[in-house]
């Protein structure tokens, strides 16, 4: 059961549109509208009390520029100053109150989901089906939220108001940032219609593809009988034992771990789901291959690629608690997990060694990568050991003898793996300059 259940809709001021109204807001499958929400009881509480209320509230505080006016649309936000709420696929509408006796118009722009991210939204939730159980519980389990961008990241908000603040976001805006995600605090369907679903339509969808999964696993659970040899036949001492079948198969797939629901005191689902599927991964690869593909790696390599491998564009919410718990276990920044990410993303495990060792490489293709540069127009480069630079591009030999790209700020010894490397330096320098 999702923890916001009657959370923002707990206390009744009178005067003021209680439980039975809002049961009674005027909605269809593709346009809700609610009626404004009570001031709160206890203003400066959290602003959200479920774990995709708080990544709303994130991805507008993360953006603004101006602490000063989101404090300042909080306050309005637990005063109810916001009137009515209207939410449609990609909008979120209300008149805000302010300083002045008419109301201003604020809203809220979010992108819709593609018809195939709907697909794999609908294929990901049917696969496993405590995840419609959840969502019919008001509950958005973390790897649904995962299979496609549900969740605002930094920049996705896009706020408007008729104000003359030219803020981004103005105190309205952030307001009514502030109510929404109450509302989704206590209705995620709220959320799944900003994207552009309606609750009637999403559910529809999942049951059919929920019955249609049902159905394949049906026919296909009947297995052949296995060859097989009693105890007591194999132990029996008759001289000679019967021959033993041949080894099970192993599976075409690792197995999908199970759901860990979100429980106060319990870890990070999202945690949990990671390392289950990582530990599925390496124990199918022993058993087909014999060999562990990832047992070689120290801690720190590993955390790596635990994260070069998570899915996702830029640090959302989930991926920045990824970061955070990973950097913590291993002693490092959330900004050196990050680098080391770009370095794996450039060349695994040999562009990780890149980017934390300095050598001395022999003479030859370190020594002709310069007089190779300028001949093809780039300006001179500075070496130092394996390093080659300019003001803001880097180029470094790799122990494997590829070049690899970085790029700094001018100025700052502040460098970052980009482009893909190359088996010379030209090469590599148009992939980082996107010459290529």
């Amino acid at each position: 059961m999702s923890p916001a259940r009657g959370g923002p809709h707990a206390a009744h001021v009178p005067g003021r549109a209680g439980a039975t109204e809002r049961a009674q807001a005027r909605h269809t499958d593709t346009r809700r509208t609610f009626p404004p929400l009570l001031p709160r009881a206890a203003p400066g509480v959290g602003a959200a009390l479920t774990w995709w209320g708080n990544a709303w509230v994130e991805a507008l505080e993360d953006t603004a520029l101006d602490p000063a006016r989101l404090a300042r649309g909080r306050a309005y936000a637990d005063r109810g100053h916001v009137d009515a709420i209207t939410v449609t696929p990609g909008r979120v509408t209300a008149y805000v109150h302010g300083s002045r006796p008419r109301p201003y118009r604020a809203d809220l722009r979010l992108r819709t989901l593609s018809e195939e991210e709907w697909e794999h939204f609908a294929e990901t939730a049917a696969a496993r089906p405590e995840h419609l159980a959840s969502l019919l519980d008001k509950d958005v389990p973390h790897a649904l939220a995962a299979a496609v961008d549900l969740l605002p990241a930094v920049d996705d908000l896009v706020p408007d108001c008729t104000c003359p603040d030219r803020a981004d976001p103005c105190k309205h805006a952030a307001a009514l940032c502030y109510q929404t995600a109450r509302l989704v605090d206590e209705d995620p369907f709220v959320l799944f219609l900003l994207r552009g679903r309606g609750e009637q339509e999403l559910l529809a969808a999942l049951t059919r593809r929920n019955a249609a999964h049902t159905a394949r696993e049906r026919t296909t659970a009947a297995a052949p009988g296995l060859d097989a040899v009693t105890a007591r036949d194999a132990f029996a001492r008759t001289g000679r034992l019967p021959q033993l079948p041949p080894e099970f198969a192993p599976p075409a797939h690792p197995g999908r771990p199970p759901s860990y629901p979100q429980a106060p005191g319990a870890p990070d689902p999202l945690a949990l789901d990671l390392l289950a599927t990582e530990a599925g991964m390496r124990a199918h690869a022993l058993l087909t291959t014999g060999a562990d593909p990832t047992g070689g790696l120290t801690p720190w390599q590993d955390a790596v690629r635990l994260a070069a491998a998570h899915p996702g564009s830029g640090l959302t919410a989930a991926t920045r608690a990824l970061y955070a718990s990973l950097a913590r276990g291993t002693g490092r920044t959330p900004a050196d997990l990050a680098r080391a990410v770009a370095a794996w993303r450039q060349g695994a495990l040999a562009g990780l060694a890149v980017l934390e060792e300095e050598w001395d490489p022999p003479a030859g293709p370190f020594d002709r990568a310069r007089p190779a540069l300028l001949a093809t127009g780039h300006p001179e480069f500075r070496p130092r050991r394996n390093h080659l630079s300019t003001a803001s591009v880097q180029l470094r030999l790799g122990r494997d003898g590829w070049w690899y790209g970085y790029e700094s700020d001018p100025g700052r010894e502040d460098w970052w793996p980009r482009g893909e490397p190359g088996p010379d330096p030209v090469t590599a320098l148009s992939s980082v300059l996107g010459d290529g």
